[in-house]
């Protein structure tokens, strides 16, 4: 069983950015243990000193669960041309270790614009070693426009799109 791990960036509870984890989840067959991680406000503020000995156990578990998964998506919009703080919060959490080096990480940025928060995530996690491929990152612009209030996504060129990059980062 293939273990995939997908983290929601956003702060807001039923994002748009969440629905779209939903939907690929939906995707998912029964022999991949999909888990969604997206309360970021609940992680403790990053803490250098804390980061090696003594760390928090949220951090540990996140940690154990990253280590542990097949590979990451990490789904997130935009704010103010950057990636959401609690989302950098938990990426800083990682610097001190090496759990997403080589991991294969896919890349969904949802927002209203989002390319400058796209670049930036590429970078954070180029930095952590994680493996990135073009075909498994997808900016996604105009979401609110493309998902109800309700979570169902309607505009079928993005439905077709996330089915490409699942498909993509099933084979990476």
């Amino acid at each position: 069983m293939k273990k995939i791990v997908a983290i929601v960036g956003s702060a807001s509870a039923n994002s748009s950015n969440l629905a779209i984890v939903k939907y690929l989840e939906s995707l998912s067959s029964s022999e991949i243990d999909f888990e969604i991680i997206d309360d970021l406000k609940h992680y403790p503020h990053f803490a250098p000193e804390l980061s090696v000995e003594n760390t928090p156990v949220e951090i540990v578990q996140f940690r154990a669960s990253i280590a542990k998964a097949d590979g990451i998506i990490i789904c997130t919009p935009e704010y103010v041309f950057s990636i959401p703080s609690g989302l950098k919060n938990l990426l800083e959490w990682s610097v001190s270790t090496v759990i997403f080096s080589d991991k294969p990480v896919g890349l969904i940025t949802a927002s209203a614009n989002g390319t400058k928060g796209h670049e930036e995530l590429q970078l954070i996690l180029r930095t952590l070693g994680a493996s990135l491929h073009d075909n498994t990152q997808l900016l996604i612009q105009g979401v609110k426009g493309k998902i109800t209030p309700e979570g169902i996504i309607t505009h079928q060129e993005t439905k077709s799109l996330l089915e490409e990059f699942y498909e993509n980062f099933l084979n990476a």
